[in-house]
């Protein structure tokens, strides 16, 4: 789901995740199409439902009332499967800046999304969720008094189905979400927010195209470039991503730039760094399980 928004838990759980991430295979990785493992990005949300936690810490330069504000950011979301296809979501985020100085958390959210459909032999996923940013939840510093709601559609496609003229084009994978978002506040603008990402799979390429002897850690890295973007009141803002992402069985770790796509989405280059956690993984019998199979 969204990977928008807490520090808190995050230093319990670094041990566990570090310990997890030792293991190298990634066959039961959680958005499977096929061969095809879709990562879960971060700032454009992946096509697949599963039990995760996502943190994330965020450094960026935007521009504020009163000139550039600098903004870190601490994020955290649960997904909890409830059935195999259909899962929850709880976020948040620890938000600090200046110019003015604030700090505090966003408003919380809460999601819902449901896994559509999965052509395996074509590496293609689709799905469809609503993430609702809870008005008055945050703090009276950095969150807002109304409500954000946004029904999203989410897709993925690998191109492990391209002829064997092709074959190195094969770890390619698209993604992309796109849904408006509405606003609850009287005079508060509405906003249609999309985004898609490339990546190329140094796994895929190494199990299914051809073993190329390359070493860990880059055996399990997938070089990355997200755009997310928003068009709101005829502006559109947004940044392009390009990252690592380095994934195994039980989780990931990733890193990514974010460029300004425009003066209107900021003044200089930030940074986005995620660890991630597999819990239908690291525990399917138990805390990974789906509620109802």
């Amino acid at each position: 789901m969204n990977h928008r928004h807490t520090t808190r838990g995050a230093l319990p759980l670094a041990g566990c995740l570090v310990a997890a991430l030792l293991f190298p295979s990634i066959s039961h990785a959680h958005a499977i199409a096929g061969d095809r493992v879709f990562p879960a990005t971060m700032a454009v949300d992946d096509p697949g439902v599963s039990d995760e936690l996502n943190l994330e810490y965020g450094h960026q330069r935007v521009r504020g009332d009163d000139g550039d504000q600098s903004v870190n950011t601490f994020s955290f979301e649960y997904d909890k499967l409830i059935t195999p296809r259909l899962a929850v979501s709880i976020g948040g985020a620890y938000v600090g800046q200046n110019n003015p100085t604030a700090h505090g958390f966003d408003n919380f959210s809460v999601g819902l999304k449901y896994l559509l459909y999965v052509n395996e032999a074509h590496e293609f996923m689709t799905s469809i969720g609503v993430d609702a940013d809870l008005g008055g939840t945050g703090s009276h510093a950095i969150g807002e008094s109304f409500s954000t709601i946004s029904p999203t559609i989410f897709a993925g496609k690998g191109f492990g189905d391209l002829p064997d003229s092709l074959a190195y084009l094969r770890p390619i994978a698209i993604t992309g979400e796109a849904g408006p978002a509405f606003t609850t506040g009287a005079g508060q603008p509405n906003a249609f927010n999309y985004g898609v990402t490339v990546q190329y799979s140094l796994p895929y390429l190494q199990q299914h195209v051809h073993d190329v002897g390359l070493p860990q850690p880059l055996a399990n890295l997938i070089p990355i470039v997200e755009i997310p973007l928003s068009r709101s009141q005829g502006q559109t803002t947004g940044t392009v991503n390009p990252g690592l992402i380095w994934i195994n069985r039980y989780g990931q770790f990733g890193i990514e730039a974010q460029i300004p796509v425009n003066h209107a989405s900021g003044s200089h280059v930030g940074v986005l760094v995620q660890a991630h956690l597999f819990f239908d993984d690291i525990a399917p019998t138990t805390i990974g399980k789906p509620l109802f199979q």
